[in-house]
């Protein structure tokens, strides 16, 4: 969808004036326009309705070989052009200090547009109808009151047009529309111990790049009744044993299990100590690069920015970078990061296309897109039947994990005790530890496309000052060996 004439003005006006500067050797002017709708329905009643529009200017530049950024949210001439001269006043002075400077390839411009698949208009749905599709699975929820204690559903929409020029030649616009919905079921037993079920996963794991058919797709009444039940269940369900067992993850519990232990410590600024003061570091250092065993043979991880309905979907990222699909771990051997220009060069290797701002104020840094555990074959019964003595684990409910995103410990909503092949209990308060490379070293069975599917984590936090990002992680099913577990 193209940008409006005026911003795309005003863009080219402050491209102009950043190239009139002879120290000046690249240029990449933003222009960004968001709108965002949340709404929640909760013990009956419309409650959290929210709604927000946000627009602005962005100029990244380098100047006497160091990065300059400014912002401006205002539509005159006057204002772009004090932005572009501000960040090369910060280039500037930045350069004093640098000790090396920026540098990478330069490369052909990128011309087109990007537009997410939408079949209805999230923001051209009425409000009443929006809160009747969440009233109506929450009261299910609360039907029959005790022991339910409380009751949610929910549902977030987001669209964003954005405009990107730059001194190479790149002039793409975009728009962006994703959202999702979901719902929450807390119950109480009378000794005062709660419990929790969510749907159609954890908290915040719900969203997809589409629009108002995603809530059809993920129709939360259907499976009302059986999270009521469940959350009801799970009071009298028997605590997670102590010990070593094999473990089975769902998908849901999986796409977190990859953020975590997988998406962030493959970013290259991580591994690099440019993140370390606030997001942490990362145990997966340059020399590493296709030599250290990261998982099973059957292992291979992807970052991918065009897989359907993905968070982490796009044309192109916020260096101009195109979408590609690039291996992360191949076979069980770590061979990539997710990278910037910058950052790639420094490794004499190419960006991933995984540079992101999560608004026109801030400066794009790399952020992971869909990055995801490749399928291999088989359901998740298939795999319950072929595990003699194990337990499944599904929906995240708690988790921790060190800054260099080694040492982990999540715990989980629900899982099954598995015995001979069948599901023979359900439990409680369950949660595993691990260590990162030795966890996926111990992946043994990998289940195929048809189990499965892609959540989106909408709040993937990360920056100085803080960004929070929309990411992806397509994940099926898996089962890992001999790892500790036990209850919360």
């Amino acid at each position: 969808m193209p940008a409006p004439a005026k911003a795309r003005d005003l863009c080219t006006t402050a491209l102009r004036r950043a190239k009139q500067h002879s120290d000046v050797s690249h240029v990449e002017v933003r222009w960004l326009r968001e709108r965002n709708e949340r709404l929640r329905v909760r013990e009956g009643a419309p409650d959290g309705i929210s709604s927000g529009n946000s627009s602005g200017f962005s100029v990244r530049l380098i100047a006497k070989g160091a990065w300059g950024f400014a912002c401006a949210q205002a539509d005159t001439e006057t204002a772009v052009l004090r932005m572009v001269d501000e960040a090369i006043g910060v280039a500037r002075a930045s350069a004093r200090l640098q000790a090396q400077p920026v540098s990478f390839p330069a490369r052909d411009g990128e011309v087109g547009e990007y537009a997410s698949p939408v079949e209805i208009e999230p923001f051209s749905v009425s409000l009443e109808r929006k809160l009747e599709d969440l009233a109506t699975p929450e009261a299910e929820l609360r039907r029959g009151g005790a022991p339910i204690h409380s009751a949610e559903a929910w549902m977030h929409w987001t669209e964003i047009d954005k405009l990107l020029l730059t001194s190479e030649g790149t002039d793409v616009s975009q728009r962006l529309v994703f959202g999702g919905t979901g719902m929450t079921a807390i119950a109480v037993s009378s000794d005062g111990r709660m419990q929790r079920r969510s749907f159609p996963g954890f908290p915040g794991s719900e969203g997809l790049q589409g629009g108002y058919e995603i809530v059809a797709r993920t129709d939360l009444a259907s499976a009302a009744p059986r999270i009521r039940s469940e959350v009801i269940e799970l009071l009298a369900a028997d605590p997670c044993p102590e010990g070593v067992r094999d473990i089975l993850l769902g998908s849901n519990q999986l796409a977190l299990q990859v953020h975590e232990s997988c998406g962030h410590p493959t970013e290259l600024d991580r591994a690099l100590g440019s993140e370390i003061s606030l997001a942490g570091g990362s145990f997966l250092q340059p020399e590493d690069l296709g030599k250290l065993r990261y998982g099973s043979k059957i292992v291979t991880l992807t970052a991918d920015s065009t897989a359907p309905q993905g968070l982490g979907t796009f044309g192109w990222d916020d260096e101009g970078m195109p979408a590609r699909k690039v291996p992360l771990v191949q076979d069980g051997i770590f061979v990539d990061y997710l990278s910037s220009r910058e950052t790639a060069a420094a490794l004499g290797r190419e960006s991933t296309a995984t540079v992101r701002a999560d608004g026109w104020n801030r400066v794009p840094m790399i952020r992971m897109v869909n990055v995801s555990l490749e399928p291999r074959s088989g359901s998740l019964e298939d795999l319950v039947a072929d595990t003699a003595d194990g337990i499944l684990f599904d929906v995240n409910q708690s988790w921790s994990i060190d800054d260099l995103r080694l040492n982990f410990q999540f715990s989980c909503e629900i899982a099954w005790e598995i015995k001979h092949g069948k599901r023979v209990r359900m439990l409680r308060d369950a949660r595993y530890t691990g260590m990162t490379p030795r966890f996926w070293q111990s992946c043994d069975a990998i289940c195929g496309p048809e189990e499965t599917r892609i959540w989106g984590l909408m709040l993937c936090g990360k920056g100085d000052p803080i960004q929070t990002m929309a990411v992806a992680h397509s994940a099926p099913p898996a089962r890992f060996r001999k790892v500790e577990v036990g209850h919360s």
